[in-house]
C-alpha cells in the first residue's frame, strides 16, 4: 500500500504540470485538476490548505517566478516573455508583475534580486477579491477591491463599517426651513462619504425612509449596514439646535447621542464635529488628507451658503423647473461669495444634467465657465472636478474628463454620483467593458434595495448593459426584467430590453418590432429612429431602412444635432441602395472624419468597413488585425459582425475570416475567465 503523498510532494507535481504548460494561455484550473486526475472541487480545497491561495493564484504565482528567471537570464522583451509564460496580455502580465514584485518587468534588470510580495491568504477576503479583480478585468487599470461585497450573484454580506444617515427632522415651526436641514443631513453624509474606511449608503437611498413605519432591523436588513444615524434639527432666527444619535442597527440599540446648540455662524464647525464623532464611536481611520478635506469650509458667507443649500434642495428634487431654480440659487450664492468653489461647480453640473437629453441645449458656455471658476477656487473639491468632467464631456474631449472622474471619486470613494457617472462614462464616451462593469457594480454596492423604484430600475438597467456587453446574456435579461419590474416606463430599459433579446433569440425581425412599438409612444426618439433603420438594413429590407434613415436624417439636420456620426457608414450604404449616390458618397465621408478623430478600441474596426466600401481590402485586412488585437471588446460586435451589411460578403473570405475568428476566441477566452472566477468563488447562481 503506498503512503499518502506528502503536502511538498503535491505542490512540487502541481508545479510541475504548471511549468510544463507554462506558454499555454488556456491551461487553468480544468486542465490543472485534470493532469492531477482531481477533481475541481479537491484540487481547489487540496490547494487552499497548503498554501493558502487559490488555484488561479498559484499558477499566477509559477508563472510569474517563471518571468523573472526569463527576464533576468535571457535576451527576451517583456512582451516575449510574457507570452512564453501564458499570459496573452501584454498589460495584464505587466500589471499582475508589479502586483506581485512591486515594480514592472521592464524594470527588472535595475532592481536587486529580491522576494516578491507575500500573498494574503484566502481567508482575508479584502485582498483576495482585489486579486480576482485582477483576473476579472484583464487589462483594466482598475481594481475591485470594493467589489467584494457587491456582486449582485452573491448573497449579501455584512460589513462593521456602513452605515446610512436617514433624513433628518424639521422641528421648525417653519416649514420653509426643511431645506436647511436637508442641508445638515447632506454635509453630515458628504462628510461621511469622503472617508474610504466606511461604506456609506447614498441620499437618494436614504431618503426612501423619510416617512416609513418600518423598524430600524428591518431598514438594516434592506440596506445591509450596521449603523443609523438620525437626526432632527430646527433654526430659530441666529440659532441651530441639532440633535444626532447613533444607532445600532441590528439591535435597535442607542450607542450615542448629542445635542448641539449653535449660532448659524458656526454651523460649519458643527457639521465637522459631528461627521468625526460618529466615525470615532465606530472605530473608523480617518487619513489626515480626509480630516483636511472634512475640515475644509466651503465659504465664509453664510448668506451664500443658505442660498446654497436652497439650491441643492431643488436640484435633488430634478425636473427641468427645478434644474434651473436651483442655477438661480447657485449664481445668487457666488454673487454672495465670488470664490465659492462648490457653488460654481453645481451650476456647472446642473446644465450639464438640465442639458443631458435635450437637442437644444442651454447655457452650454456656462458649463465650462463656472467649472473653471470652480477648479480655480478648489481643484481637488469633489464638485470642481466633476464639473470640468462633465464640461469635457459636453465638448467630446473625452480622454480629458477621464483623470478628473477619477480623481472626483479618489477624493469621495462614496459618492454614488461619481460612480454613476463613471459607469456611464465607460460605455457611452470610452467604451471600455471591464470598466463598465466595475462601476456598474459599485453602484450596485451602495444597496438596490434602499432605492426609490426610479433609481432602482436605472441601476438594474446600467448593470444589465454592463452584463450583456461581457456576454453574459442570461444574467442580463434577469437584471433587465429587474429594471422594468421597477419601473416598468422606463423607456431607456425596454429600449435595451429589445437587443438583449436579441442576443437570446437571434430574432431581429422581433428586434424591430419592438423598436418600433417605442418609437410609436415616443416619436421624438430619434436614437430609436435611427436603430429601426439599421435593424431594417441588417434584415436587407433596404426600402424600409431607408424609409426610417431619411426620418433620422430629417431630424438630425433640421435640428442640427452632431449625433451618430459612427452611424453614417450604415445610413450612407442604405442611401446607395435607394440610389441616392450623392448623399451616400458624402455621409461615408462624415465617417472617414468621425473615425480620424475616434479615441476608442473601435477605430479600427471602422477603417475596416471605410477601407473595404472603398475597395482597398489591403487596408481594410491591415485594420482588422489590428482590431483583433482589441481586449474588453462590447459583445455587439460579436453577435453582429458576421452579418455587417458593409463587409458581410469580404469576411466570408479565408483571410478576412482567420481575423473574425480571433476576434471571436478572444472575446470568449475572457469572457470564460471571468465566468470561471466567479464559478469558483460561487458568485453565479
Amino acid at each position: 500500500m503506498s503512503s499518502p503523498q506528502s503536502s511538498s510532494d503535491f505542490l512540487n507535481q502541481a508545479t510541475e504540470l504548471i511549468r510544463q504548460s507554462m506558454a499555454n494561455e488556456q491551461f487553468g484550473v480544468s486542465e490543472l485538476a485534470d493532469a492531477l486526475h482531481m477533481s475541481r472541487s479537491n484540487l481547489l480545497r487540496k490547494v487552499k490548505k497548503e498554501t493558502k491561495l487559490s488555484v488561479s493564484q498559484l499558477i499566477n504565482q509559477v508563472r510569474l517566478k517563471e518571468a523573472m528567471q526569463l527576464l533576468r537570464q535571457s535576451s527576451l522583451n517583456v512582451s516575449e516573455v510574457s507570452h512564453q509564460v501564458g499570459f496573452g496580455s501584454t498589460s495584464y502580465f505587466i500589471k499582475c508583475f508589479r502586483e506581485y514584485y512591486g515594480y514592472p518587468p521592464g524594470e527588472v534588470g535595475k532592481r536587486p534580486e529580491t522576494e516578491p510580495l507575500p500573498i494574503t491568504p484566502t481567508s482575508n477576503r479584502k485582498y483576495t477579491w482585489a486579486i480576482i479583480g485582477s483576473t476579472l478585468l484583464l487589462a483594466a487599470a482598475f481594481s475591485l477591491l470594493y467589489v467584494f461585497h457587491i456582486w449582485p450573484f452573491a448573497q449579501a454580506q455584512k460589513f462593521d463599517k456602513s452605515i446610512a444617515v436617514l433624513p433628518f427632522k424639521n422641528e421648525s415651526s417653519d416649514s420653509t426651513n426643511l431645506y436647511f436641514v436637508n442641508g445638515l443631513m447632506e454635509s453630515t453624509l458628504s462628510n461621511l462619504q469622503k472617508i474610504k474606511d466606511l461604506r456609506v449608503i447614498s441620499r437618494t437611498s436614504s431618503e426612501k425612509y423619510r416617512d416609513t413605519r418600518k423598524s430600524i432591523p428591518e431598514m438594516a436588513k434592506e440596506l445591509n449596514v450596521s449603523y443609523f444615524v438620525e437626526g432632527s434639527g430646527q433654526k430659530v432666527g441666529n440659532q441651530i439646535l441639532l440633535n444626532i444619535q447613533l444607532i445600532e442597527a441590528a439591535t435597535d440599540k442607542h450607542i450615542w447621542a448629542r445635542q448641539y446648540q449653535r449660532d448659524t455662524e458656526d454651523i460649519f464647525q458643527l457639521q465637522q464635529e459631528v461627521a468625526k464623532s460618529i466615525a470615532e464611536e465606530i472605530k473608523v481611520i480617518i487619513t489626515p488628507e480626509e480630516q483636511q478635506r472634512i475640515a475644509k469650509r466651503p465659504t465664509q458667507n453664510l448668506v451664500a451658503y443658505d442660498l446654497y443649500l436652497k439650491g441643492k434642495e431643488l436640484q435633488s428634487m430634478r425636473g427641468n423647473e427645478n434644474l434651473l431654480k436651483a442655477v438661480d440659487f447657485f449664481k445668487q450664492a457666488v454673487a454672495e461669495d465670488n470664490t465659492f468653489a462648490a457653488a460654481y461647480g453645481e451650476i456647472s453640473i446642473t446644465l450639464y444634467i438640465y442639458n443631458m437629453f435635450r437637442s437644444d441645449k442651454q447655457g452650454e458656455s456656462d458649463i465650462s465657465l463656472y467649472a473653471d471658476k470652480a477648479m480655480l477656487h478648489d481643484p481637488k473639491l469633489g464638485e470642481s472636478l466633476m464639473a470640468k468632467a462633465f464640461d469635457y464631456i459636453s465638448k467630446k474631449e473625452y480622454t480629458l474628463a477621464e483623470p478628473f472622474l477619477k480623481k472626483a471619486l479618489e477624493y469621495n470613494p462614496n459618492s454614488a454620483s461619481v460612480i454613476g457617472a463613471l459607469s456611464d462614462f465607460y460605455t457611452h464616451f470610452i467604451p471600455n467593458t471591464s470598466k463598465y462593469l466595475t462601476y456598474a457594480l459599485k453602484g450596485i454596492r451602495l444597496d438596490i434595495a434602499a432605492q426609490d423604484s426610479v433609481t432602482a430600475s436605472y441601476t438594474y438597467l446600467r448593470l444589465a448593459n454592463a452584463l450583456i456587453q461581457t456576454g453574459f446574456v442570461d444574467e442580463s435579461l434577469k437584471y433587465i426584467d429587474k429594471s422594468l419590474a421597477y419601473n416598468s416606463k422606463n423607456p431607456f430599459a425596454r429600449y435595451i430590453h429589445a437587443f438583449i433579446l436579441y442576443a437570446k433569440t437571434k430574432d431581429l425581425n422581433q428586434t424591430r418590432e419592438l423598436l418600433i412599438q417605442e418609437y410609436t409612444q415616443d416619436s421624438s426618439r430619434f436614437d430609436i429612429l435611427q436603430d429601426i433603420g439599421k435593424v431594417s438594413l441588417y434584415l436587407k429590407d433596404y426600402d424600409g431602412a431607408y424609409r426610417y434613415y431619411r426620418q433620422f436624417l430629417s431630424i438630425r439636420e433640421s435640428q442640427k444635432l452632431d449625433v451618430f456620426r459612427h452611424e453614417n457608414m450604415n445610413i450612407g450604404l442604405a442611401m446607395e441602395k435607394a440610389g441616392d449616390k450623392q448623399k451616400a458618397e458624402e455621409l461615408i465621408e462624415s465617417y472617414k472624419g468621425f473615425l480620424d478623430a475616434d479615441e476608442s478600441i473601435y477605430k479600427s474596426l471602422g477603417y475596416v468597413a471605410y477601407y473595404h466600401y472603398k475597395g482597398d481590402d489591403t487596408k481594410a485586412l491591415e485594420y482588422l488585425k489590428q482590431f483583433a488585437k482589441e481586449d474588453n471588446v462590447q459583445y455587439w460586435i460579436i453577435l453582429f459582425i458576421d452579418s455587417d451589411p458593409v463587409m458581410e460578403s469580404t469576411m466570408k473570405t479565408p483571410e478576412f475570416a482567420k481575423y473574425i475568428q480571433e476576434i471571436k476566441d478572444r472575446f470568449w477566452r475572457t469572457h470564460n475567465q471571468l465566468k470561471q472566477v466567479l464559478a469558483e468563488e460561487g458568485l453565479l447562481e
